[in-house]
């Protein structure tokens, strides 16, 4: 009789999706599955919604019920802030879960300043981090001049997608940004499991299971 918790991050970073499905829509399919998954094993399931600030806490229980509420809520749910702040929700986390849980961690990670929190959150519990990536955040098609705008703090700005070294430089940072977050996670021993917007979510999470 476990407890788990689900911290869902719901910045607005989440509403990018270059195919048919946003990294939102795919974090909301994976928190679900491990939602019913936790219920199946008669564990207790916990929810927190995040932004830069706490959307939405459910406390841990039991029961198919509950964990329909869980989804509707993630589902449901209109945040009120844009940004993100990883530090805060697992500050918050930790205040809120007294009992040792398994903690789910599933956002982009498009932030930074947390790293201290999640090798604190790792030692009072078991923090596992679900990163979600669009491929087209890692690379673009060359194309023309890009119109592109941070979708957390409105700044616009216009990338030469026909330059094939802008291209190579873009491809350079976001390699680098998220080898940066590899190693976050890496120092405070947290596992990583990556997922990649619009393919099956299950593979990955039964390939790390197994492992």
């Amino acid at each position: 009789e476990l407890t788990v918790v689900l911290l869902v991050d719901l910045s607005a970073s989440g509403d990018f999706g270059s195919g048919e499905r946003s990294k939102a829509m795919q974090a909301a399919e994976l928190a679900a599955l491990l939602s019913f998954s936790a219920v199946r094993n008669n564990d207790r399931v916990g929810l927190l919604l995040f932004t830069e600030a706490e959307e939405l806490y459910l406390p841990p229980r039991k029961g198919r019920r509950h964990a329909l509420r869980v989804v509707r809520e993630l589902l449901a749910c209109q945040r009120r802030r844009r940004a993100t702040d990883i530090r805060l929700a697992l500050e918050r986390m930790m205040r809120l879960t007294r009992r040792r849980a398994v903690v789910f961690l599933i956002s982009d990670m498009l932030d930074s300043g947390f790293e201290a929190a999640l090798a604190i959150a790792n030692r009072r519990h078991d923090v596992v981090a679900l990163r979600i990536t669009d491929p087209r955040e890692l690379s673009l098609p060359r194309l023309g001049f890009l119109s592109v705008e941070d979708a957390e703090s409105g700044e616009g700005v216009v990338f030469s997608g026909g330059n094939a070294r802008a291209l190579r430089r873009l491809a350079l940072e976001a390699g680098g940004m998220r080898a940066g977050q590899t190693e976050v996670c890496r120092r405070a021993g947290v596992d990583l499991i990556d997922l990649t917007c619009g393919q099956d979510v299950v593979k990955p999470l039964m390939q790390f299971f197994r492992s």
